[in-house]
C-alpha cells in the first residue's frame, strides 16, 4: 500500500469508526456507569470483533481476486453502493434520538461483542471498505500488515474516546456526539467516499 493510499484509508477509517452508532452508545453508557478500567472491557470486545472481521474480509477479498477480477470489480461497486447507503441512512436518521441499549453490567465483554457483531455497519462495512482499498496485484497479507494495525489502532482510539466521554461528560456526551449536524457531516462523508471510490479504477492482477 502506497503512502497516499494509506492516508486515504486512514481518513476513511476515522469516519468509519467515529460515526455514532450502537458501539458508541454502548461505550458512552459503559463510561457513565462503570469504573473506567471495567468500561474499557467493552473496547476490548469491539477490538476482538474488529480483528475477526478484518481477517474474514481479507479472506473474502482474496477469494474474489482469485476467482475473477470481474467479480472483484462487482464487489467493489456493491461496496461503494453500501457506503452510499450508510450515508443516506445516516442523513435520514440524523435527527432521531440516539439509540439505547440494554446492557447487563456483569456481561460487559459479551454484550459489547454482541452489539459490535450484529451492528449492520460492521457486518457489511468491513467488506465494503476492503473492496475499495485492497490492490489485486499485491499480496493481500502484505497489505494486511499495514491495514490491520492501522485499523485496530484507530478503532481503539475512537472507542476509548467514546468511553472517556461517557466517564467525563455523562449523559451530556450523548447529546454532543449525536448532534444532528455532526451526524449529517459523517453521513455526507460516507456518500462522498462511496461515489469517489466506486468511480475509481480497479488495478488488474498480474498474470
Amino acid at each position: 500500500m502506497s503512502f497516499e493510499a494509506w492516508i486515504i484509508f486512514v481518513l476513511f477509517w476515522v469516519v468509519f469508526v467515529t460515526t455514532p452508532g450502537p458501539n458508541a452508545v454502548n461505550c458512552i453508557s459503559n463510561g457513565m456507569s462503570l469504573p473506567f478500567s471495567r468500561a474499557m472491557i467493552g473496547v476490548l470486545a469491539i477490538l476482538t470483533q474488529a480483528t475477526a472481521f478484518l481477517i474474514l474480509s481479507a479472506l473474502g477479498v482474496t477469494a474474489l481476486i482469485t476467482a475473477s477480477p470481474t467479480a472483484f470489480f462487482v464487489a467493489k461497486l456493491i461496496g461503494a453502493g453500501f457506503l452510499v447507503y450508510l450515508g443516506v441512512r445516516g442523513w435520514i436518521n440524523a435527527s432521531k434520538p440516539a439509540p439505547t441499549e440494554v446492557r447487563p453490567a456483569r456481561h460487559v465483554y459479551l454484550h459489547a461483542l454482541a452489539i459490535a457483531t450484529i451492528n449492520p455497519k460492521s457486518v457489511a462495512g468491513y467488506l465494503a471498505a476492503f473492496s475499495q482499498f485492497v490492490q489485486p496485484d499485491v499480496s493481500i497479507w502484505a497489505q494486511m500488515s499495514v491495514i490491520m494495525p492501522t485499523a485496530l489502532t484507530l478503532t481503539a482510539l475512537s472507542y476509548t474516546g467514546f468511553t472517556t466521554l461517557g466517564a467525563v461528560m455523562g449523559k451530556a456526551a450523548l447529546g454532543a456526539v449525536f448532534n444532528t449536524w455532526v451526524r449529517r457531516v459523517m453521513a455526507i462523508c460516507f456518500i462522498i467516499y462511496g461515489v469517489l471510490l466506486g468511480a475509481s479504477s480497479t488495478p488488474q492482477p498480474r498474470g
